[in-house]
């Protein structure tokens, strides 16, 4: 079954299905009609004097010279082929799916003037699993991810590489063994696939869409985190949190109150205990981690924006004018990669603190020294707690803001670009850091609450435990860790075991402002 997309109408439910799946899409037809609109009056400006940028002119600093009609369509062709000048490893073919829905909304919003055969063409390779080979690196983030989008579009007219049946081999090889042909490109056909923010956009969808998942998680090992070192609930009353009013505040609150809600630990001190409150690393998590939520969804509003947009130059406008404009220049993207990095990073860093405040006997309340029952003879987390932490240090690094660069391309004519696209392919390594340290919590909270026995934590938290146990088994003696630190984060940022376990489902991302 095929996945229709609609113009306009793209939610993140619908990019995610695409992003994390491997269906077909395709354009609904009804987007016909303003397709062929546009490209006729492309097919109308070929056949007029005036100058058209990108239609009858060079491009970038060469926008003055034109172009006779009869090498029009080589000028497309050569556009193509000198723009693939991309570097770095392959982007996961999960990111390449998604680039080539975003191409299609937005060239099915009718402003583009292609003619339909290439939005087919598009559509007949993601229904045959032919994917363009696309190199990660060579995008400023302005004019279009220009390179990596060169080399997606050379697939269609049958150069350069794809993926195919397993295998990366030249399109040609491809085309032949699918029995399709490669396609020609029409008038502004070239500048119309290249000009677009859509690889900076698909890598931050990505990279949000992971981030929320691991965030949600987070969530679940805080609780694990709380029970583990006998901390209270009190803090998560949703008073306190409707006093505040903000939306992440509270609904990352509701959902600790859910988690630990019947826990045996918990209602053993709730009288009687002498410490008057807890480290901000379980006191203080609705507040953090209800800022990155509310983060991710200001970002998640924008990039929806974006995959819904028009981003090529020029534009066909309803009018028929044909106006060359920026809407090319990827800072929103650029901005919402920021702002994911510093959830991301903030997630992490309290997740980490928490990890340290496990494994420390002067702070876990009675639990033995870095979680083992033989401390001394054993090192128990030790070590493990030093990876949380080194992972945290990396993402604190990596979130440093890439929307603040900028430098001159292009002799000049594009004088300020906006990094977009390598501020949002990093979100990839970030995230896969923030699963390392969740999977790192998700450890110690399991151990530190299978060592509170005979007390018994809530029953959603014992499903999580039961979860974790079937990857990673109870720490006794010291044993290599690493395969279960890779495992938990498998669990993380493969599944949502550890996003709705125990029948609490994750807040969902639509609820964007």
């Amino acid at each position: 079954m095929s996945i229709v997309l609609n113009p306009g109408q793209a939610t993140l439910t619908l990019l995610e299905r695409i992003y994390r799946g491997e269906e077909a899409f395709h354009l609904d037809r009804t987007a016909r009609a303003g397709v062929d609109q546009s490209a006729e009056k492309i097919a109308q400006a070929v056949r007029g004097s005036a100058p058209i940028y990108g239609v009858n002119t060079g491009f970038g600093k060469l926008a003055s010279v034109r172009i006779e009609t009869a090498h029009i369509e080589q000028l497309q062709r050569n556009l193509i082929l000198s723009h693939c000048a991309g570097t770095g490893a392959p982007l996961p073919a999960a990111i390449t799916r998604l680039i080539m829905a975003l191409k299609l909304l937005s060239l099915g919003r009718g402003a583009s003037g292609v003619r339909w055969e290439l939005i087919e063409q598009i559509e007949t390779y993601v229904a045959a699993g032919i994917l363009p080979v696309i190199p990660s690196q060579g995008s400023v983030g302005a004019s279009g991810d220009l390179a990596p989008l060169a080399h997606m579009t050379a697939a269609l007219i049958g150069e350069g590489e794809v993926a195919f049946r397993g295998a990366t081999m030249q399109t040609a090889d491809a085309l032949s063994m699918a029995g399709i042909s490669p396609l020609p490109l029409g008038p502004k056909e070239g500048l119309a696939m290249i000009n677009g923010t859509q690889v900076s956009t698909a890598l931050a969808l990505a990279g949000l869409f992971d981030a929320w998942r691991l965030a949600v998680g987070s969530l679940t090992t805080c609780a694990l985190s709380v029970d583990a070192a006998m901390g209270t609930a009190a803090p998560f009353r949703e008073e306190i949190h409707l006093l505040r009013g903000h939306p992440g505040q509270i609904d990352a609150a509701r959902r600790l109150r859910e988690l630990l809600s019947g826990s045996g630990i918990n209602a053993s001190h709730i009288d009687g205990d002498e410490r008057v409150q807890d480290p901000y690393c379980l006191r203080c998590q609705p507040q953090v981690a209800g800022a990155c939520i509310d983060l991710m969804r200001r970002a998640g509003a924008s990039l929806l924006i974006e995959a819904n947009a028009v981003t090529d130059n020029p534009l066909v406008l309803p009018d028929g004018d044909i106006v060359s404009g920026g809407n090319f220049h990827a800072e929103p993207v650029a901005f919402a990669a920021d702002e994911i990095a510093i959830a991301i990073a903030e997630t992490g860093a309290i997740s980490q603190r928490r990890i340290s405040l496990l494994v420390d006997p002067a702070l876990s309340y009675g639990l033995p020294a870095f979680l083992t029952p033989a401390p001394g003879l054993n090192s128990g987390l030790m070590i493990a707690e030093v990876t949380s932490a080194a992972l945290m240090s990396e993402n604190k690094a990596l979130a440093n803001p890439r929307s603040v660069d900028s430098t001159p391309t292009s002799a000049n004519q594009e004088d300020h670009v906006s990094m977009a696209c390598h501020g949002a392919r990093r979100l990839e390594e970030m995230n896969n850091n923030l699963a390392g340290i969740i999977a790192v919590e998700a450890m110690a909270g399991a151990q530190g609450i299978d060592l509170r026995a005979p007390l018994q934590t809530s029953e959603k938290l014992s499903g999580v435990i039961k979860e974790i146990r079937s990857v990673c088994p109870p720490l006794t003696d010291d044993r290599i860790l690493s395969g279960d630190i890779e495992a938990l984060k498998t669990v993380a940022l493969s599944t949502t075991r550890l996003a709705d376990i125990g029948g609490v489902a994750p807040v969902m991302l639509e609820l964007v402002p």
